[in-house]
């Protein structure tokens, strides 16, 4: 016996870190020191004055039996680098450098291969280093085909210039940054709806416009990490941000606030994009139900001065973004006013 017939493939391993070396050295930023192959990934931090690190970490869910069924794997990496920078991004930090792990029943270079090149992908639209990483072969754990990825990412921060809620005031901005569909949050409700209504994954609802629905339930997560850091280069003053990912608004803007504040909605300030009013009507959702479980078409929450709040939306319009003012900050216990119960 050898540990090839228990189900584990050294040579396959070597293959796939062969594969993938010319993709990760893409990401590399002139702090990373070495190349793959290490038992750790070494990264010199430059000249700050009370550095912060900011550590995040995060995974891509069920998303991923979307990608085995459609034999897809080149977007799931974004998806994975953009859970974690994104909400790494919320403190004010720049990433710096990302980690992944990958576990999988029988390691198929190819397959993977192509996710590591989604992972790449991400990491440079997130300006981040794709630093090092760990594949684990685990025979009768995983299913053949199978396989879960987790992410690892570290940013840093001036202490001075940490965003935390604590500058936000009563009449401050909320400013949403759109979605890019649904990103990465309520695939086990999404496919529940498909399975229970006996959708196919290539099937093309007319709200789609010719896209099919693994078209649009693929789509990978937008990574907001250059428009924000840009924005503060300019002199914009982010007061707090908040990455909506799973409970949506209800839950994850009250984690950007300040004490003694809450946040005041228009909800007439946008309309609802039509993958989830496709959702809602196939699955008979309700709204609050809605809310509670998708982004609903805000990815990304910035929170400015009111004096400020014109020139941002310039700013993050000029970055190619939809961003629109939301709502504005009020006295109160965290709440949010102005969505459905």
């Amino acid at each position: 016996m050898d540990y090839r017939s228990a189900g584990v493939d050294v040579a396959a391993g070597r293959q796939f870190v062969h594969q993938i070396r010319d993709l990760v050295a893409q990401t590399h930023r002139p702090e990373v020191l070495g190349g793959l192959g290490g038992f750790s990934g070494l990264f010199q931090l430059g000249q700050y004055q009370q550095p912060l690190l900011v550590a995040g970490t995060d995974g891509v869910g069920t998303k991923l039996k979307l990608a085995h069924d459609l034999n897809r794997h080149d977007t799931v990496g974004i998806d994975l680098v953009a859970m974690c920078v994104n909400d790494v991004l919320t403190c004010g930090a720049e990433p710096l450098f990302f980690l992944d792990y990958v576990a999988t029943g029988h390691l198929e270079p190819d397959q993977l291969v192509e996710v590591v090149r989604g992972i790449t992908q991400g990491c440079q639209q997130a300006g981040c280093a794709l630093l090092g990483g760990e594949t684990a072969e685990m025979p009768g754990f995983y299913q053949p085909g199978d396989y879960d990825l987790a992410g690892f990412c570290v940013g840093v921060v001036e202490k001075a210039n940490l965003v935390d809620g604590s500058r936000m005031a009563v009449g401050d901005r909320v400013i949403a940054l759109a979605s890019h569909g649904v990103h990465s949050n309520g695939y086990s409700l999404v496919r529940k709806i498909i399975a229970d209504g006996g959708w196919a994954w290539d099937a093309q609802p007319p709200e789609f416009q010719g896209k099919t629905l693994g078209d649009v339930f693929l789509n990978p997560t937008a990574i907001y990490v250059q428009p924000l850091l840009s924005a503060q280069r300019a002199g914009i003053e982010l007061r707090g941000m908040a990455h909506i990912t799973g409970g949506g608004l209800p839950e994850n803007l009250p984690r950007c606030l300040g004490s003694g504040l809450s946040v005041a909605l228009d909800r007439q300030s946008w309309t609802i994009p039509p993958v989830f009013q496709w959702l809602a009507a196939a699955g008979s959702v309700t709204e609050s139900n809605m809310f509670e479980t998708f982004n609903m078409g805000v990815g990304f929450v910035a929170v400015v001065a009111p004096d400020q709040a014109d020139r941002a939306l310039a700013h993050f319009q000029d970055q190619g973004l939809g961003a629109w003012v939301l709502g504005e900050v009020i006295a109160g216990d965290g709440a949010i006013v102005g969505l459905p119960t």
